[in-house]
C-alpha cells in the first residue's frame, strides 16, 4: 500500500513540474474529490462476476476495495471499470477518489451477490412539469436496477443503484410506460411497470401591475409576503416544488383540497381589488377558490370569520388559466383586513393534478372596460383543432362574424398584440359558416376564452342544420348553454359537446350564438374559438 501511494505521489509531482511552465495552477489548492459513488451491476450467470464504474468529479484514480478477503485495491482511471469476482453475500465495498495532489474522498457502497430473484422491489417515479421524470428503486437480493422509459424500444436500458435517482427528460408530452427491473446475479429478475402521463407546461404569463399595487404570496416577479404553509395538515393534496425555466411553480396532485395559510401574517386587503392567481392542469373539470377571512380577533373560529368560494366551471385544460376574480365576487368576504386562509379545491376529487404560479392581490383602481392581457395561447396539435378564430390555428372559413339578425356591435381590436373579437351593446349575436359547415363528429370539446367587464351570465348555442344543410330543413338541432363569467379576467371555457345534450348530430354545424345578461348593454370580448379532440 504505501509503495502505490508513494509512487502516485511521485507522479503527481513529476505531473506538476512538467506543467509549470505552462500553467500557474497550484496544484497543492485542489479541492479533495467530490460527489464518489460507484454503479455496480452484475452478471446474470450465477459466476458472481461484479463490475464497479466509479464516478466522481476532480478525481484523478480511483482505488477500490471489493469488501471482501482481498487486500489490495483495483486501480482505476476515470471513466474506466474494474471486475470482482465475489461468492454470494454482501459486501461493504469502499470507493476512494484521489485528486492529483493526493487528497482522497472515501465512500462506502453495498455491494450484494445473489444467485436468487430479488423482492419485494418498490420503485418510486415522479413527474415534473417540463417533461420531466425521476425514478428510484429499492429491493432485497439485488444487485443493480435497470429503467427504460417507454419513448425509444431501441434504446438501451439505464442502470442504477439502490439510493440513486435516475431523471430523464422526454422529447414531447404523452402517456409512456417505465419499466425497472432489479436484477442479482442470477438470470430471474423482478419488473414493475408504470404508467405516466408527461406533460410541458411551459410558463405561465408574466404578470404586468406594479410591485406598489400588489400583495404577493408566491411569485418570481414579485416580493413574497410569509406564507405560514402551502399545504396545511387538514389538506387532501400532495404538494410538490418545481422550477421551469427558472420559474418557480407549485404543483398539487391527488388534489381534493389545499389550504393555504397566512395565519401568524394575516393579510389585510382592504386596499386591494383582485385576486389573481395562474392555473393549469391535464384533467380538471372543476377549479374553486376561496378566501378565509379570520375577523377582527384575527382567530379562527371567533364568531366574526368571513368567508366565500368562486367556482369555475370546465376551465381549459392543457394550458395556463389565469384568473383575476374581482374582490367584490366573494360577497361572503365582508371583511378583508385579516385573510389568513386560501383554500383551492379540484374536481374531479382526488385525482386532479394542478399547476399553480403567480398568486397574488392587487389594486387596479377599479375594474377596467378591457382586458390588459391577451387569452392563454392554446397548446393543442393543429391536427386535433378545428379553429374558427384564433392566432395559434389555421381558421376554417367563417361566413359572418355578426349576422344581419344580431343585436350588438361587432369591432375587431387587438389586446397585448393578439385579434380578438368585440361585442359591445350584446342581446346575442349570431356567427354563421353556412357556405363551409363544420363536421365536429370527431371532436370532443368545444373552447372559447371570453372577458367581459359587466356581463352576469354568457349564453353559448350551437346549430347543426343536419343532412339537408339547410336552416329549418326538418332536421336542424341545437343546445345552449349557459355559463357565469369571472368578470374583468379571462374564462377560458373547455366545454365537451356531450354536454349540449340537443346538439345529437354534429356534422352540419352553421351557426354558434353567444347571449347573455344584462341583454342589449353587455360587453363581451371573444378569443380562441375551437373545436378539439
Amino acid at each position: 500500500m504505501k509503495k502505490i501511494a508513494s509512487f502516485f505521489l511521485v507522479f503527481a509531482s513529476l505531473l506538476f513540474w512538467a506543467c509549470s511552465d505552462e500553467s500557474d495552477v497550484n496544484i497543492d489548492l485542489l479541492d479533495a474529490p467530490k460527489d464518489i459513488s460507484a454503479l455496480v451491476t452484475i452478471s446474470q450467470d450465477n459466476t458472481g462476476n461484479v463490475t464497479f464504474l466509479p464516478k466522481g468529479t476532480g478525481v484523478s484514480q480511483y482505488e477500490i476495495y471489493f469488501g471482501d478477503d482481498s487486500t489490495e485495491p483495483a486501480l482505476v482511471s476515470p471513466g474506466n471499470t474494474t471486475e470482482h469476482t465475489y461468492a454470494e453475500g454482501t459486501y461493504q465495498a469502499r470507493i476512494v477518489g484521489v485528486a492529483l495532489n493526493g487528497k482522497r474522498t472515501e465512500v462506502t457502497q453495498e455491494v450484494t451477490v445473489s444467485f436468487v430473484q430479488p423482492t419485494n422491489l418498490n420503485v418510486i417515479i415522479a413527474t415534473g412539469a417540463n417533461l420531466s421524470i425521476t425514478v428510484q428503486a429499492e429491493a432485497e437480493l439485488e444487485t443493480f436496477f435497470e429503467v427504460t422509459f417507454g419513448d425509444n424500444p431501441a434504446a438501451e436500458p439505464v442502470a442504477f443503484n439502490q439510493g440513486e435517482t435516475v431523471s430523464y427528460t422526454y422529447a414531447q408530452a404523452g402517456s409512456y410506460t417505465v419499466t425497472v427491473t432489479a436484477l442479482s446475479g442470477g438470470a430471474a429478475t423482478t419488473t414493475y411497470t408504470q404508467t405516466v402521463v408527461i406533460v410541458d407546461i411551459g410558463t405561465a404569463p408574466t404578470p404586468t401591475q406594479a410591485q406598489s399595487s400588489v400583495i404577493s404570496l408566491f411569485s418570481n416577479t414579485y416580493t413574497n409576503v410569509p406564507v405560514d404553509t402551502w399545504r396545511t395538515s387538514w389538506s387532501q393534496a400532495n404538494l410538490e416544488e418545481f422550477q421551469v425555466d427558472g420559474d418557480d411553480i407549485k404543483k398539487y396532485s391527488a388534489l381534493n383540497f389545499v389550504g393555504i395559510e397566512t395565519v401568524n401574517n394575516q393579510i389585510n386587503a382592504t386596499g386591494m381589488t383582485y385576486f389573481h392567481t395562474d392555473i393549469w392542469s391535464s384533467d380538471f373539470t372543476q377549479f374553486r377558490v376561496k378566501l378565509v377571512d379570520f375577523g377582527a380577533n384575527a382567530a379562527f373560529g371567533g364568531g366574526d370569520d368571513v368567508e366565500h368560494e368562486i367556482v369555475i366551471d370546465n376551465p381549459a385544460r392543457n394550458q395556463w388559466v389565469s384568473l383575476d376574480i374581482p374582490l367584490s365576487s366573494f360577497t361572503g368576504l365582508t371583511t378583508r383586513a385579516h385573510i389568513a386562509q386560501l383554500i383551492y379545491v379540484g374536481q374531479p376529487a382526488g385525482n386532479t393534478t394542478v399547476y399553480i404560479d403567480n398568486v397574488y392581490f392587487y389594486n387596479q383602481g377599479g375594474p377596467s372596460n378591457v382586458p390588459l392581457v391577451a387569452a392563454p395561447n392554446p397548446t393543442l396539435p393543429q391536427a386535433n383543432v378545428i379553429s374558427m378564430f384564433s392566432g395559434v390555428y389555421n381558421n376554417v372559413p367563417v361566413d359572418t362574424w355578426q349576422t344581419p339578425w344580431s343585436q350588438g356591435t361587432l369591432t375587431d381590436v387587438t389586446v397585448a398584440g393578439n385579434a380578438v373579437k368585440r361585442y359591445t351593446n350584446l342581446n346575442f349575436v349570431g356567427v354563421e359558416t353556412i357556405a363551409s359547415q363544420i363536421n365536429a363528429t370527431s371532436m370532443t370539446h368545444f373552447h372559447v376564452d371570453v372577458w367581459t367587464p359587466n356581463m352576469t351570465t354568457v349564453r353559448i348555442k350551437l346549430v347543426d342544420f343536419g343532412a339537408n344543410g339547410a336552416f329549418q330543413g326538418g332536421d336542424d338541432v341545437e343546445h345552449e348553454l349557459t355559463f357565469t363569467p369571472t368578470q374583468a379576467g379571462w374564462n377560458s371555457y373547455d366545454i365537451p359537446l356531450s354536454q349540449f345534450t340537443g346538439l345529437i348530430n354534429r356534422a352540419h354545424i352553421a351557426q354558434l350564438i353567444f347571449s347573455g345578461t344584462p341583454a342589449g348593454s353587455g360587453t363581451l370580448f371573444v378569443d380562441n374559438v375551437y373545436f378539439h379532440n
